[in-house]
């Protein structure tokens, strides 16, 4: 997927009425000035300050500030604006999906010309094509990723004499012989509260949401691959074989914390909610790769994840990129990201390094869930973003969340979800393939 800045640049962002005034931006990025590079670094990560004093007592000609931010679309929104007004931070912080957001609307500089050629390959293919977008430009470094994972309750498992499922067909079964053997338990949920999930899951089918042909966008959320996700699940539903409570509520919690809900799909993160959501089942829950649609492969999506970008209002956007390649790529940063922050690492090597020989405290009963979880990160597909993927969750949210509660029509929300994406990306002047 190529993203042509002739196309996108200061296109309307459906964000907020307060981004759509204008754009801004440097227009070279780098300092005329003598003496050290002051950066401004906006981000959310725990412990980020901590990771930079590190960088900051190793590198007195380039100091960088960091500015606790608030996350997700308010994030966003906030460093639009700032761009229109030239006034952007040097850094930001950028999840993966807002990616194509901040490019559209002239926010993120290309660093490709700054960057080496190895800083590509530390990380998996699928993870860097998030900072690519598929092209040429390079617009942010891959900070932390979320690859989706299989957790269930060991003990409860062998309760019920259930194999743990390799592939989606043998999941339908487990969740089929769950209820068959104890009614009052489910195998999981499937939850229209994140979006995030679904999205995942679509990846790891082949989907591509979201693609430009020269200057056209193609949307393709009710393609093949994602039609394949939301009938699987939508028919687990109707068939009562798993359970539509969403996820985070009181009851949630109190279903995975007392049995009701043996299993959950969700990413690597996942033990620190689990440790929250379910505290009297530490050490009973195991992980395993997400099932397959084919049988032998090693695929999985990606569910959360940021990166490190560079603005166009960067002072100087050479320090700035190698600010964020050290961040990134080095070990002693990365290990730094781990110890103070708790994130899982980008880049592949910090995967199955010093900072993660131990599982995580939840997992204690697992001493190879690093391990495993570089195997199946290894896996992730691409996943491919647009200018408006707040609408697109957003209608997710309202549309699956409809149907699982009525237990109906999947396939008719995925088509409210096409359509809506597509009408809104038409609405603020985007040239959209029908």
């Amino acid at each position: 997927m190529k993203l042509h800045r002739t196309l996108v640049t200061c296109l309307a962002t459906t964000l907020s009425a307060a981004a759509l005034a204008g754009c801004g931006g440097s227009d070279d990025g780098d300092a005329s000035g003598s003496g050290p590079v002051d950066l401004t670094y906006w981000a959310w990560a725990p412990g980020m300050q901590a990771v930079v004093d590190i960088w900051n007592e190793a590198n007195p000609d380039i100091q960088v500030t960091v500015r606790e931010q608030a996350g997700g679309d308010d994030l966003v929104t906030r460093t639009i604006t700032a761009a229109q007004a030239g006034e952007a931070p040097d850094l930001v912080q950028a999840e993966y999906q807002a990616i194509p957001t901040l490019v559209s609307n002239d926010v993120l500089a290309d660093i490709s010309g700054e960057l080496g050629d190895e800083v590509a390959d530390a990380f998996a293919p699928g993870v860097w094509q998030q900072v690519t977008l598929g092209g040429e430009a390079v617009y942010a470094v891959p900070q932390d990723s979320g690859p989706m994972m299989f957790y269930y309750r060991q003990d409860l498992f062998e309760e019920f004499g259930l194999e743990v499922p390799t592939t989606w067909d043998e999941f339908a079964d487990t969740a089929r012989a769950l209820r068959e053997a104890d009614p009052n338990r489910y195998l999981t949920t499937f939850s229209a509260n994140d979006a995030g999930l679904f999205a995942g899951l679509a990846q790891q089918a082949g989907a591509q949401w979201w693609t430009t042909e020269g200057e056209t966008w193609r949307v393709a959320i009710d393609d093949e691959a994602t039609r394949r996700v939301a009938d699987f699940w939508g028919g687990l539903v109707a068939e009562d074989v798993i359970s539509n409570e969403p996820m985070y509520t009181p009851a949630w919690n109190q279903a995975l914390n007392d049995g009701t809900q043996i299993a959950w799909v969700s990413a690597v993160w996942a033990p620190g909610t689990l440790t929250t959501a379910a505290p009297d089942t530490e050490g009973q829950w195991a992980m395993a790769p997400l099932p397959q649609w084919n049988a032998g492969e090693n695929a999985t999506g990606s569910w959360g994840g940021s990166s490190t970008a560079v603005t166009n209002d960067a002072e100087d956007r050479a320090a700035a990129a190698e600010f964020a390649t050290w961040l990134n790529t080095d070990p002693e940063a990365l290990a730094a990201l781990v110890r103070e922050g708790g994130v899982y690492p980008a880049a592949t090597a910090a995967q199955t390094g010093d900072a993660l020989a131990e599982p995580p405290a939840y997992f204690a009963n697992q001493p190879d869930f690093y391990s495993l979880a570089a195997e199946i990160a290894a896996g992730t597909a691409p996943a491919a973003w647009g200018p408006n993927v707040n609408v697109a969750y957003s209608t997710f949210n309202d549309a699956f969340g409809q149907a699982a509660e009525s237990r109906g029509d999947f396939a008719a929300a995925l088509t409210t979800m096409q359509q809506a994406t597509v009408e809104d990306m038409e609405s603020h002047g985007f040239q959209v393939a029908r």
